[in-house]
């Protein structure tokens, strides 16, 4: 315990806390404290000069992320017939309709995404409650409510990621692993800084993003200049 404070101790004295660095060196400090015990999730947080609380300033979305996030993600689908099928065929993990609802009623809930064809939200409506806090509810502008749930399942399992900003307009999520590569990394950040750049609201005034940090699990959080990340378009 003591060597692990210790070695927390070294990485923040290695990042200066009031600096904020461009894309390409901040990467560097991560990966450079990042532990060798684990491969640590790389997370990013963002502050948003928002107000979630009204409508015209709600920041949520989907990003595909270009080297994924290397985490294995977990896919349910509710649909039926062909559809099923068609969802199993493109590597679902579970694929059910009113059995699946009584499973997730019990409180089974083995996986990270849930989506649903249209015709089977009558019976997902009813798990609003157990779905919705867990930020799992199939929503037809996050494009997990489709008839192409093929599509649908390869996005969640080939490195989209979802995005929803939180009560005091931040955002968080993970986006790549340590043992990613730096150009990985770069990529990675860029897409999802460029993504929520994109979902700026209507009703935002004044500045729209006014911090990015970035940092391993176990490491410092490191501050991102804003400027230095290029626009993927």
């Amino acid at each position: 315990m003591a060597k692990q404070g210790k070695r927390m101790k070294s990485a923040r004295a290695s990042v200066d806390a009031t600096k904020a660095y461009a894309l390409d060196e901040a990467v560097k400090a991560i990966k450079a404290n990042a532990s060798v015990k684990f491969d640590e999730t790389v997370e990013i947080a963002m502050n948003l000069g928002i107000d979630p609380r009204h409508a015209d300033q709600q920041v949520r979305g989907v990003v595909q992320l270009p080297h994924g996030t290397g985490k294995e993600v977990r896919v349910a689908v509710f649909a039926k017939a062909e559809k099923a099928d068609e969802a199993r065929a493109a590597g679902a993990d579970i694929v059910g309709a009113e059995d699946l609802a009584e499973k997730i009623q019990a409180g089974e809930m083995n996986f990270d995404r849930c989506i649903a064809t249209p015709d089977m939200m009558a019976i997902v409506g009813r798990l609003g409650k157990v779905l919705g806090p867990r930020g799992l509810m199939p929503n037809p502008r996050l494009g997990t409510v489709t008839p192409d749930v093929a599509t649908a399942v390869k996005a969640a399992k080939g490195g989209e990621v979802q995005f929803r900003a939180e009560k005091a307009g931040v955002i968080h999520a993970g986006v790549g692993k340590a043992s990613f590569d730096e150009a990985q990394l770069n990529d990675n950040l860029s897409a999802f800084i460029n993504a929520i750049s994109r979902a700026k609201p209507s009703g935002v005034k004044g500045t729209y993003i006014k911090k990015v940090s970035v940092s391993s699990t176990m490491g410092p959080s490191v501050q991102i200049d804003i400027a230095s990340v290029s626009s993927g378009g």
